[in-house]
């Protein structure tokens, strides 16, 4: 991807014809060319030239690459060690939030995941070439040296930046250095099916390190196998497994979204039984379609469903089709959630009424696959400590199924397969002593890309819902500087924290487990269920979505997705004893306690997922429980907030929101 359209010292823009910056700039665009398009940059160009006059040294980029978003910012100023982040709205008589909340993302992005930009001061810029405005907004910087964005008139340019070059002793930016510095993005999961579905690269969306690597790795050696097995004529079966948040998701649809666009007669699809994931990632694409494609979103919704799809309904299909499925490449997400004999069977005939039906979900899903006469290849993610639903099948009934009835079949498997994270039962680990194996390192995804701010977070959690507080605040000194965590008793206060905290369009919301029923008191009511794609994908003015903070959403909800900052709402299901956690269900009336250890489990990894849903950070609400209601005695909850306090952190004491709790509080310049 070209990081910049055109860039050049500023003296050699300022001398350069109008018409050769333009060429370049149609030059590297590869898309047919609007003359709204054309337009804008001729304007831009005139604009900038005589505001620009003055300065002696810097350089200007225009079209610079943000390739998480799939966007390019309008033009670029590097001067005396500052980045200018420059959004024209040419014309424009006004500020609107979108432009404000646009040139915030950038430059929130570049700060986060563009190297040479880490250490450097940034002022996102929005100028409205016709606002009234007499003067520039002041110039606020965060903590991080972002600034919030400034609204100008381009004639307001030359004294902004002097302003702020005044105030600094930089050096001066190497162009070419900083160009090359690398840009190492970690874009949610829905950033990165966009951006697949658009046909970027995983290289251009995904992180450049080892991480990013190892999912080129994984790629790569999936469609070597897939390539293997079409030559041959054969069937073939892959375990991918991977750590939490290290992107088995965004590898499968990286596959998926690879094998359809190169290869038109292999049909890959990307099934998941998590709905809302569906859900958002269906409505999310079809959006994007829709705009970017001037097409009804009823045809961007038909176009996006064949590529992604519920797994429960490519099963439905499947039963009243008896024929080979459309697809030769199929990739299942979360592929250890799959219903055993009895869960599969039971549901079939209950609710479907198909009383003969007698198999494992894996085992009707391989078989619906093995209908081709010549190859196809299924893509198994396997995750672990997630099982969060009764019924789940885990391993062992894939590797049964291939055992019993596909011993024909080609079994690639990860090399860390057998590892206790994924292997939980004697039956799996003597079936992958047994079974003719492949084994592939590359097929394993070991570091975490969801919280580019705290690579430990997994195993803080971990710690966490393990009752290891010892270890839990070791861990957290290696996290709390670059992502924080606060406490709470005050729900006002963890909302007004995570209003503070978010910039730009950054995302936020309340989660909860399912089995919260005692926080409705406190207006959170876990039984009325969001509608995930209204809740993942609107913005601040719908009342629905995260934004607001009223409606909670649980680990059915938010498996699988993200949020930027969450804050987390505990409630008496699973209460620190003062020794060790305790396992409850709320019925009627009062708390019961969970004795069964696979319920007990279930209700562990709840947690472990809401406590895994944040990128940049989170608050934990733990009510103060009320002595006059035996549902909701204090003692319920004093312990669990005592607990993590053990583990490390520390209290954000209501209303108070100063500097020390912020993660951004904005410092002015000038």
């Amino acid at each position: 991807m070209q990081a910049a359209y055109y860039h050049a010292p500023i003296e050699a823009f300022l001398e350069t014809d109008d018409a050769s910056i333009l060429g370049a700039l149609v030059q590297h665009h590869g898309f047919a060319l609007e003359h709204q398009q054309r337009d804008a940059w001729l304007r831009q160009i005139s604009l900038l030239k005589p505001v620009l006059a003055g300065l002696a040294r810097g350089h200007i980029l225009f079209e610079f690459a943000i390739p998480r978003m799939g966007k390019r910012a309008d033009v670029i100023l590097l001067v005396e060690g500052i980045v200018f982040l420059l959004e024209f709205k040419v014309g424009a008589r006004n500020f609107d939030r979108s432009a404000i909340e646009q040139v915030h993302d950038y430059a929130l992005d570049m700060k986060n995941f563009h190297k040479g930009s880490h250490d450097l001061p940034i002022v996102p810029v929005v100028l409205a070439t016709e606002a009234a405005t007499a003067e520039p907004s002041e110039v606020r910087f965060a903590s991080d040296n972002v600034a919030e964005p400034v609204l100008a008139r381009i004639e307001h340019l030359p004294a902004l930046i002097a302003r702020c070059t005044s105030l600094t002793a930089l050096e001066p930016i190497n162009l070419q250095d900083w160009l090359h510095s690398g840009y190492q993005p970690t874009p949610t999961i829905v950033e990165a099916a966009q951006a697949l579905y658009q046909n970027h690269a995983v290289e251009e969306i995904a992180r450049s390190d080892a991480s990013a690597q190892n999912l080129s790795h994984t790629t790569d050696c999936i469609s070597a196998i897939i390539d293997r097995s079409k030559a041959e004529g054969r069937k073939a079966i892959c375990f991918v497994t991977g750590v939490p948040g290290a992107g088995k998701t965004l590898a499968g649809l990286n596959i998926a979204t690879k094998r359809a666009q190169e290869h038109s007669d292999e049909h890959a699809v990307f099934l998941s039984g998590n709905g809302p994931l569906v859900i958002v990632l269906r409505e999310a694409l079809a959006r994007d379609e829709a705009a970017r494609a001037e097409t009804t979103k009823t045809n961007a919704h038909r176009k996006v469903s064949s590529f992604i799809q519920n797994i429960h309904h490519f099963r439905d299909e499947a039963l009243n089709n008896t024929g080979a499925p459309h697809e030769k490449v199929a990739v299942f997400d979360e592929a250890q959630r799959a219903w055993t004999r009895d869960q599969a069977s039971r549901f079939m005939q209950i609710k479907r009424g198909h009383l003969r039906f007698d198999m494992s979900e894996p085992e009707f899903l391989i078989s619906v696959m093995d209908r081709h006469e010549d190859w196809c290849v299924v893509v198994c993610l396997i995750g672990g400590g997630q099982e969060i639903n009764t019924g789940e099948a885990g391993l062992g009934e894939w590797l049964s199924a291939l055992n019993q009835r596909f011993r024909d079949w080609d079994i690639y498997i990860s090399d860390r397969l057998e590892d206790g994270d994924y292997v939980t039962d004697e039956t799996s680990t003597q079936l992958l002593g047994r079974l003719p194996i492949n084994r592939s390192s590359a097929l394993h995804l070991s570091v975490s890309m969801r919280s580019f701010r705290a690579e430990a977070l997994s195993s803080f959690i971990g710690h966490i819902v393990d009752n290891r507080p010892g270890a839990a605040r070791e861990v957290f000194g290696q996290v709390e500087e670059r992502y924080p965590i606060w406490l709470t008793r005050d729900l006002d206060a963890a909302r007004a924290w995570l209003r503070s905290v978010a910039r730009g369009s950054e995302r936020f919301g309340l989660v909860a487990s399912s089995g919260a029923y005692r926080l409705r008191p406190e207006g959170l009511h876990v039984k009325a269920k969001v509608d995930a794609a209204t809740w993942f994908l609107n913005d601040r003015t719908d009342v629905r979505s995260s934004f607001y903070l009223e409606e909670v959403a649980t680990e059915f909800d938010v498996q699988g997705l993200e949020l930027d900052w969450v804050g987390v709402c505990w409630d008496a299901d699973f209460r620190h004893q003062g020794d060790d956690w305790g396992f409850f269900n709320f019925r009627g009336t009062a708390w019961q306690r969970v004795n069964q250890e696979e319920r007990q489990l279930h209700l562990k990894n709840a947690y472990r997922v809401i406590l895994t849903r944040a990128r940049q950070g989170m608050i934990i609400f733990v009510p103060e429980g009320d002595a006059s209601d035996p549902t909701r005695p204090p003692s319920y909850y004093d312990k669990t907030y005592a607990f993590l306090k053990a583990c490390g952190l520390n209290q954000l004491a209501a209303g108070n929101l100063d500097s020390e709790h912020r993660w951004a509080l904005p410092q002015r310049c000038g």
